[in-house]
């Protein structure tokens, strides 16, 4: 029997998703108000509720 080999992107994708999230919303936090704001409350509200529901869920 073969072992099931996993690619990169099964692995790391979400998480390098989050990162990329999170990344953009700090970024974007010292860049500036306006619009900044509203894409810095994306990128890190996006991460914060995922991790609210990963640990909400019921499994």
């Amino acid at each position: 029997m073969k072992p099931r080999q996993s690619s990169f992107w099964k692995v790391f994708g979400v998480p390098v998703v989050i990162a990329l999230l999170s990344a953009t919303g700090l970024f974007a936090a010292l860049l500036g108000d306006g619009a900044w704001d509203s894409l810095s409350w994306l990128g890190l509200g996006i991460p914060a509720l995922l991790g609210i529901y990963g640990l909400l869920k019921k499994t």
